[in-house]
């Protein structure tokens, strides 16, 4: 689906070439005199449009409109969240009549939050998975123009680093959705070797042997029951500064999960195909970076592999030895993804980051505390979690931080091992994340547990593409915070100069990416 951005006005937008026009209406009264702002005036005087995100009506063939269906939709206080929802709705009930050029336009002035919410959103709503479908119907949308009062530079950003972050969450949706037949180790790694050919992002895949001569011997134990090999990804975008400490991003990728001599129950074992969710969420937030090219270093670290049953496969009470040389006795096999996230995690330290975050589902005691609404947060460093919270606030990919005390880490400790890989049933979320600290001690450090998140089951059954919102989010922030602060350097630096300085090399210029 292609996006763009034009400054409309309501009368402006009923004149464009479409299949549907989608007004958003405010709280305060459309005071425009055009045939659509005057319906809607009326509708909402009437009570036929109540002041309630997310509330519709729909007009066929209004006077002096080019397109013959249009749906007025309630934004409430038109704040982003009540945006997302009006929005959603719209482009929920729109998909019946399969509209291929659709315009969504406000009544009323809109931020940049506000537009990025649209634009998310609309795609959110119109998504369709197609690539294991004989007779594929994809999204029937192939244009959708957003039209604002004012396109300042702003909303224009807004909107460009929005398009460019559905992008990333439509790639991270493609690959948690595929069946696990469709998206092996393998296949993954060349899904990260295609995101090389955007700029600034280099890619390299280590197979089992480099694995093996690192010493990692937890990843490498969950993987040795399956006859797909695994593959350890390192992906790099280069925006910042050769000597700018990088933000590492892990994520986990258990292709497929029976749960190992562990055995997962058989209901809904469908499911674990999505158990790579943090690995695509890697894929996605790169895939946005790419497009946004924000002015920071991040690197990329997908340990991926299945956890399945055969003569080799480790058993209960096995103990492997970890990359960073600490020992684990394997008290449940189904406890796969800390083993081989932990090695992932040692590996990271090679790259002295600034900042760490796991993204992984990892917990059914998560999905049990936080639902569905937000991911769980746990971190060691205090701006770090406070600069996650408020990406996915500011994202409405929203988590929620738990408590990393370390009495939950008594749980842990085992007589044949230096720790066990389980704890009890109780605070299940937290202990998995306590075992994981165990090997961050040398840098800020924080986890995301997406098991309630990532994607969702029933009849709506499919990944949402969470956290790349946050992600992107948090690190084009963290990229805007550091050009803020070095910019009041540079200036007085170039004061005492007499001659003018060499002029700098000129950044890519911004581009147009569609979401696909």
């Amino acid at each position: 689906m292609d996006f763009q951005l034009k400054t409309l006005t309501v009368a402006q937008a009923a004149a464009e070439k479409s299949d549907l026009l989608i007004v958003l209406v405010g709280s305060a009264l459309p005071t425009a005199k055009d045939p659509v702002s005057v319906l809607a005036a009326s509708a909402r005087k009437a009570g036929d449009l109540p002041d309630k995100a997310g509330k519709l009506l729909a007009l066929y063939r209004p006077e002096a409109v080019v397109p013959s269906r249009v749906l007025l939709a309630a934004i409430g206080d038109g704040k982003a969240v009540s945006v997302r929802s009006a929005v959603s709705a719209a482009v929920s009930a729109a998909k019946a009549n399969g509209p291929k050029r659709v315009v969504i336009v406000f009544a009323q002035p809109a931020d940049a939050a506000a537009v990025a919410a649209a634009v998310t959103a609309a795609a959110d709503a119109s998504y369709v998975y197609t690539t294991t479908k004989s007779k594929a119907e994809p999204r029937s949308i192939r244009l959708l123009t957003l039209g604002v009062p004012d396109a300042a530079t702003a909303v224009s950003k807004a909107f460009d680093d929005a398009r460019a972050t559905v992008a990333g969450i439509e790639l991270a949706k493609e690959w948690g959705n595929r069946p696990a037949n469709h998206a092996t180790p393998t296949l993954l790694a060349e899904a990260a070797k295609g995101l090389a050919k955007l700029p600034r992002i280099k890619c390299e895949v280590l197979g089992p042997k480099e694995v093996e001569k690192l010493g990692m011997g937890a990843f490498a134990a969950v993987a040795q029951g399956s006859a797909e090999p695994l593959r350890f990804i390192v992906l790099r975008y280069q925006g910042g500064a050769k000597d700018e400490a990088p933000v590492v991003l892990v994520g986990k990728g258990i292709t497929f999960d029976t749960g190992g001599v562990s055995l997962k129950p058989a209901a809904e074992m469908d499911e674990m195909k999505f158990d790579m969710c943090g690995a695509a969420s890697v894929l996605g937030t790169f895939r946005a970076l790419g497009a946004i090219q924000p002015a920071i270093n991040v690197v990329g670290l997908i340990p991926s592999c299945e956890n399945m049953n055969d003569g080799k496969a480790v058993k209960p009470g096995d103990v492997v030895t970890s990359m960073s040389g600490q020992t684990i006795e394997i008290l449940n096999t189904d406890a796969e993804g800390r083993l081989i996230l932990c090695d992932a995690l040692s590996y990271a330290k090679r790259f002295n980051p600034a900042a760490v975050i796991d993204i992984a589902t990892l917990t059914g005691a998560c999905v049990v505390a936080l639902g569905g609404v937000r991911s769980g947060l746990f971190a060691s460093d205090e701006p770090l979690a406070s600069a996650l919270e408020s990406a996915g606030e500011a994202s409405q990919d929203r988590c929620w931080r738990l408590p990393l005390d370390d009495d939950y880490a008594e749980g842990l400790k085992s007589n044949f091992a230096d720790v066990a890989n389980i704890a009890g049933r109780a605070g299940g979320a937290i202990t998995a994340a306590k075992f994981l600290q165990r090997f961050t001690a040398d840098y800020a450090w924080a986890h995301l547990d997406i098991a309630g998140t990532a994607w969702k089951g029933g009849a709506a059954k499919g990944s949402t593409g969470r956290p790349v919102g946050l992600l992107v989010s948090y690190l084009t922030n963290r990229a805007g915070s550091s050009n803020a602060a070095a910019a009041p350097k540079a200036e007085k630096a170039a004061k005492p100069a007499k001659t003018a300085s060499p002029k700098a090399p000129a950044k890519p210029a911004r581009k147009a990416r569609s979401a696909q």
